[in-house]
């Protein structure tokens, strides 16, 4: 599996859209790769779900490819959010047939799809802004005033907590990646420089201590939100990965998180998104 997670330039015949697409399915199934993730599925076991693994999420992965390109060529065409909506909408049910009904990656959809058209769009015009930002301008108030579902886990429990959710996320141009992941992520860079699955690890901690993630609320209420922000940021106070036998803290708070039914999806998502965004701009 290592080996076709490995982003290379593709034949020159592939378009940019199509590559933008793969490159934006590689990163979720960086994601599943990565151990121990708190309550998440990973290659060595399935986390907190019984519904899942991760055989399932790389083929999710893999079915959501050409849609993230749609998204990517809508976006250097000047699409608006009704387009986009409609990629996005085709691209979950094609999830969920290929998954049987499993949602295994509706928030990246949403996300990540944004991202993958905002790349779309700088990348026709040539321009230099972020990612986070082109998607703010061009689509922050149709994602705000646009359509809600009002039967999602993520958007239930953002209601009942008064959480922001994956909507306020994008239409503020993703600032829990810019702000927390990115600099999280390259930060670990110098504390394991040869184990990119560590600084994913790191990563991935360092969103579940800081972010208010919906998934959690959903699961386990403000308690269990307290608790995972609590567990996440014990493991980086004592160095998180740069600290000896790391690996066996981690694999504790992720058999804690598994005990009581928690799972950061929104974190996880948010990982595949930095993954992303750290490779289209750096």
């Amino acid at each position: 599996m290592n080996a076709a997670l490995k982003w290379q330039s593709q034949p020159r015949r592939e378009s940019d859209a199509e590559q933008i697409g793969q490159l934006a399915s590689l990163c979720l199934k960086l994601e599943v790769a990565t151990y121990p993730k708190p309550g998440l599925v990973s290659h060595l076991d399935n986390g907190a779900h019984a519904d899942m693994d991760a055989a399932l999420l790389y083929l999710s992965a893999d079915t959501l490819a050409p849609f993230f390109g749609d998204l990517a060529a809508a976006g250097a065409e000047g699409a608006g959010m009704n387009r986009l909506r409609a990629i996005g909408v085709a691209a979950e049910r094609a999830m969920m047939a290929a998954t049987s009904g499993v949602n295994t990656h509706r928030g990246a959809i949403f996300g990540l799809g944004l991202l993958c058209a905002a790349a779309g769009y700088r990348g026709a015009l040539g321009i230099r802004k972020s990612l986070g930002e082109l998607v703010s301008q061009r689509w922050g108030d149709a994602i705000l005033s646009g359509p809600v579902s009002l039967r999602s886990h993520g958007s239930v429990a953002a209601r009942s907590h008064g959480a922001g959710g994956a909507r306020a996320e994008a239409a503020g141009g993703f600032r829990s990646v810019y702000d927390i992941a990115l600099p999280a992520l390259y930060a670990a860079r110098t504390l394991a420089p040869h184990d990119e699955e560590a600084v994913r690890v790191q990563t991935c901690m360092t969103l579940i201590a800081e972010v208010t993630d919906t998934n959690l609320l959903h699961r386990g209420g403000a308690e269990g939100l307290r608790f995972a922000q609590a567990s996440a940021s014990a493991f980086l106070a004592t160095g998180g990965v740069g600290s000896f036998r790391w690996r066996e803290r981690a694999a504790d708070i992720h058999r804690a998180f598994v005990a009581r039914n928690l799972s950061p999806g929104g974190s996880a998502d948010l990982l595949a998104m930095a993954l992303f965004i750290d490779r289209m701009e750096r």
